[in-house]
């Protein structure tokens, strides 16, 4: 029987790189698959892995209809086994539907991957939606980590190195390397405590670093 699973972790913990894996694995069995993405950091139809593997794929826009795309292709003589669906945080209710009725109706797996809630701590649509209906849900093994060392459960965006908690839900950037100049747009995974303090691993350097307040008396 076919099933809808969905694949959750915070950013940094690598989900991308089992969604290749895991379309790798089909594929040397024979299986024929069809690969998805949405707002991918390394541009538009691709699937990339922070690894550096990448793989091209189809963008799913807000008015894809994933049902359509697949009847279509099976009624042209295609054949589908399975999806892998990248980035399903961004894709609508609706869209994560439609999955689900390919995998009823149709009998084709489908993989879904995706983080579970944007900066200000709230779900995404389409992450809501596979937890409702998904017939698994598996966390990530990897763990990502927060700067303290404790484990990272919480995605904060960063602007110009300061934490923001308003804005878009939807903009593109990539979890902010240490060793490198603050980016205008970028997130990095923080424990529970630090997100709440909006204490990233910059402003908690800048904080060890500053000196001592001056007695008084």
């Amino acid at each position: 029987m076919a099933e809808l699973h969905f694949f959750t972790g915070t950013m940094d913990s690598g989900k991308s790189t089992p969604a290749l894996q895991t379309n790798h694995n089909h594929a040397a069995r024979g299986r024929v698959g069809r690969i998805f993405t949405s707002h991918d950091r390394a541009g538009r139809a691709v699937l990339s892995s922070r690894l550096g593997l990448t793989h091209d794929a189809l963008e799913v826009a807000p008015d894809f209809d994933f049902w359509r795309y697949v009847v279509s292709s099976l009624t042209a003589g295609g054949r589908i086994d399975y999806l892998i669906c990248d980035e399903a945080q961004f894709y609508t209710p609706d869209q994560i539907d439609q999955l689900a009725k390919v995998v009823d109706e149709l009998q084709i797996d489908v993989f879904a991957f995706g983080i579970l809630t944007d900066f200000r701590t709230q779900l995404f649509p389409g992450s809501r939606r596979l937890v409702e209906v998904a017939d698994r849900m598996n966390v990530l093994r990897v763990e990502a980590l927060c700067w303290c060392g404790k484990r990272a459960t919480h995605n904060a965006r960063t602007e110009d190195g300061v934490m923001v908690t308003e804005g878009d839900v939807v903009v593109v950037g990539d979890v902010e390397a240490a060793d490198e100049p603050p980016a205008h747009v970028a997130y990095e995974v923080l424990c529970r405590q630090h997100h709440r303090r909006n204490l990233t691993a910059a402003r908690a350097k800048a904080v060890s670093l500053a000196p001592e307040p001056l007695p008084f008396g």
